[in-house]
């Protein structure tokens, strides 16, 4: 006879097999995505430093190698969120990815409320599990560099959490068009990569393509405004982070060059994904599709008379 759980809760729970099992699987893709990538980003800004593993106290970006450190991370942690999660939802872990292929693909728009919320709630949690470890880190950081959280001086800390425009930009509309063409770039060569009828990889190797492509776009479009290419991954740690002292540098995002910023990284992403997918359709994809066709056509038998 089997138990409670396995009826209510485990694989003997009908829910399970509804979107509300695919939710949790969001959930928890994005709460790995957001533990090993904001957790390499904490390595860099503040933990490294702080114990004693770098040329100072407050030593952070001296070299290229700091910037492939958090490039490589985030690759790494991109592979391990779509290992664990795609055996059941796909592993979106993305609501740029998800509302594309509800443009593009056909996934039902009745799932795509609950799988952005699981992408939500899974980030703010990965980014909770990242304070929980770091804080002592962060607040010694914080210390010497003399920063006050909250304020302007805390960005650094700040941005292990979320991202941040360059200063050099001065009007939203330079991260705005950094972070479309960043969206765009996933969005589009994903689904070259998961196109069957492309070259799509083979050995279950899919995961580890696609966490090439996130260092790739790290490292050829990263710093303009951090490459979000992703709402749920920004908004969610950026809300942690309100709620964890930042203010306004959070939420709303003033960062006295660009202020109101937190839209950006929402919208932008999401316009720049459903580009990506109209551009890989109208390029590859529907070509993909007429040979597909020709080829069936072709091998059909001719009727007999």
């Amino acid at each position: 006879m089997k138990g409670v759980w396995y009826v209510r809760m485990g694989a003997g729970a009908a829910w399970r097999k509804t979107v509300w099992g695919e939710g949790l699987s969001e959930f928890l893709g994005c709460f790995v995505l957001i533990a090993f990538g904001d957790g390499v980003v904490a390595m860099a800004v503040a933990a490294l430093n702080q114990s004693g593993r770098a040329a100072t106290d407050h030593t952070i970006f001296l070299a290229s190698g700091d910037w492939l450190l958090i490039t490589w991370g985030w690759c790494i942690a991109v592979i391990m969120a779509i290992y664990v999660a795609g055996g059941i939802s796909g592993a979106h872990i993305n609501p740029a990815v998800t509302i594309a292929l509800a443009v593009r693909r056909g996934f039902p728009w009745a799932k795509v409320p609950l799988y952005i919320f699981a992408q939500v709630a899974g980030c703010f949690t990965g980014a909770a599990l990242v304070y929980l470890n770091y804080k002592d880190a962060i607040k010694s950081y914080e210390h010497v560099t003399h920063a006050v959280r909250g304020q302007t001086s805390s960005i650094a800390s700040y941005s292990i959490f979320a991202t941040f425009p360059s200063g050099y930009f001065h009007n939203p509309v330079g991260p705005f068009i950094d972070e479309l063409i960043g969206t765009a770039l996933l969005v589009g060569i994903v689904l070259a990569i998961i196109d069957d009828r492309n070259l799509a990889p083979k050995a279950n190797l899919g995961p580890f393509i696609i966490g090439l492509l996130v260092a790739a776009i790290g490292m050829s479009y990263g710093a303009n405004s951090g490459y979000a290419i992703n709402p749920a991954r920004d908004f969610g740690p950026r809300l942690f982070a309100y709620f964890a002292g930042w203010d306004g540098v959070a939420l709303p995002g003033n960062y006295g060059n660009v202020n109101w910023y937190w839209w950006i990284p929402i919208v932008a992403c999401i316009v720049g994904g459903i580009i990506g997918a109209i551009v890989y359709d109208a390029f590859i994809h529907e070509g993909l599709m007429a040979r597909s066709a020709e080829e069936a056509a072709e091998e059909k038998p001719a009727e007999e008379f």
